[in-house]
């Protein structure tokens, strides 16, 4: 038997996780000031029987292995269900973070009490008590004889609670703690420990757990980056308090695209899923001022028609100020500097605004195009027709590239009734099927788009 070796204290990163022997102010690898937590670590005793049958392992070629069918389960939530990839994966982990009071835990229980249907299912509440998980099931009408709630803040003995449940949900992973280590519930090793330990359940038990996940003020996901790395599926729940509507994005999925998106609405009877997006990413009242375009966005699997809206006044100051939102930065920028350079257009004594309708985020070069549009409209204080959509890559010489998805995009504009689209000039081809049933604007070069829209301008 071996000897019982001294603990050890070392002082951990609450960012980044990294490690250190000494207090440091400043941590060496993230580069963070005061996040250096102090942490007891008990050294494992060397099991020499698990080293053997671990080393004992043998390598298997690859036609060898043979593949595993996933039967996924569908959450009772359409739109859950598309962000996960078609449906819940048995024996994963899903961790969905959000600010406080965005509906973490309310959609979670409206899919543990759809589970429980046809299901075992235990609700693990660290920070309410049963009662008031009862009380939220009462308010949103949901509920079942087979769904298990649990009040308790240490999961040593979460395992025998799990006798023939399928899915779990843990609220929330921070406020949870284990006893094999002597630092409090949320530092960075019982964050670790406590995600570790539910994946090894998971994987072994073939058990699903939900797991809610605080977030810090910078939006990211409270605890070390290994609490992502061990989970299988990473969503983020988005969306400001005072409106109605809110975003579920995939940031991390082993099963599925990490590229969907989700749409909800609050309302007083739960989260219910958004199928109608027109009222959401659209105002109504496009077409009539100046410094908007509207693009078809590929999200994932689906394409939205998205409202790109902008403002231009001049500066108060001798440095312009730009600010946008949904549109990253470096983009606006970059294209700024080619309508500047390539159309002859001035922003260098006007204060430039862009956002997105609806908080969702614009990432893909095809949406390029569109904010170009917005931004010479707001220019020119000229309109653009409400049923006019756009979308193509803008380079630095102006010239407008071809992109993916265009018949795509050309389709949903067409559902949507839109009567005018104007795309790079390479997917012409494409989309040619679609011109009896809309116009189509073949565009070249950024001047070809500004002689479409606003011909007497030019």
């Amino acid at each position: 038997m071996a000897k019982p070796t001294k603990a050890t204290t070392i002082f951990t990163c609450s960012e980044c996780g990294a490690t250190s022997p000494r207090w440091l102010g400043r941590c060496p690898s993230c580069g963070q000031f005061n996040t250096m937590a102090e942490e007891i670590v008990k050294p494992a005793v060397k099991n020499e029987t698990t080293a053997k049958s671990v080393y004992s392992l043998q390598a298997k070629p690859l036609k060898e292995i043979s593949y595993e069918r996933y039967e996924r389960v569908s959450s009772g939530v359409s739109e859950f269900d598309t962000v996960l990839g078609g449906g819940i994966v048995p024996g994963s982990l899903v961790l969905l973070g959000g600010d406080p009071g965005i509906g973490k835990s309310t959609i979670l229980t409206q899919i543990a009490a759809h589970l429980s249907k046809a299901h075992k299912v235990l609700y693990f509440s660290a920070e309410e008590s049963c009662s008031q998980v009862k009380m939220r099931c009462d308010r949103l009408g949901v509920g079942g004889e087979n769904m298990l709630l649990v009040n308790a803040t240490c999961i040593d003995g979460l395992e025998e609670q799990l006798k023939g449940v399928e899915f779990c949900v843990i609220d929330s992973i921070q406020a949870v703690y284990t006893d094999e280590m002597s630092s409090s519930s949320g530092s960075v090793g019982q964050v670790r420990e406590c995600a570790t330990k539910l994946m090894r359940i998971a994987k072994s038990q073939n058990i699903t757990f939900f797991i809610i996940g605080h977030v810090t003020k910078e939006g990211a996901l409270a605890g070390p980056k290994v609490l992502e790395h061990v989970m299988d599926t990473v969503l983020y729940f988005e969306g400001e308090n005072q409106e109605n509507y809110r975003i579920l994005r995939a940031v991390k999925n082993r099963f599925g695209n990490v590229s969907e998106v989700g749409v909800f609405e609050m309302t007083g009877e739960g989260i219910i899923p958004v199928t109608d997006y027109s009222g959401i990413f659209l105002s109504e009242s496009r077409g009539e001022e100046a410094g908007c375009a509207v693009t078809p966005a590929q999200t994932g699997n689906r394409c939205m028609n998205v409202e790109i809206q902008t403002l231009i006044n001049r500066t108060a100051f001798g440095q312009p100020r730009r600010m946008s939102l949904g549109v990253d930065y470096n983009k606006l920028a970059l294209l700024l500097a080619v309508l500047e350079k390539r159309c002859n257009l001035h922003f260098s004594s006007q204060d430039v605004y862009i956002n997105v309708m609806g908080g969702i985020k614009l990432n893909e070069p095809a949406t390029d195009l569109a904010l170009c549009a917005a931004l010479a409209s707001a220019y020119f204080e000229r309109p653009i027709d409400k049923y006019t959509a756009v979308f193509g890559e803008v380079g630095l010489t102006g010239e407008v590239r071809a992109v993916q998805y265009a018949e795509k995009r050309v389709s949903e504009c067409v559902k949507m009734g839109f009567k005018r689209v104007l795309l790079p000039a390479k997917n012409l081809k494409s989309v040619a099927k679609y011109a009896d049933k809309i116009s189509i604007v073949p565009v070249l070069y950024l001047g070809t788009m500004l002689k479409s829209l606003f011909p007497k301008e030019q």
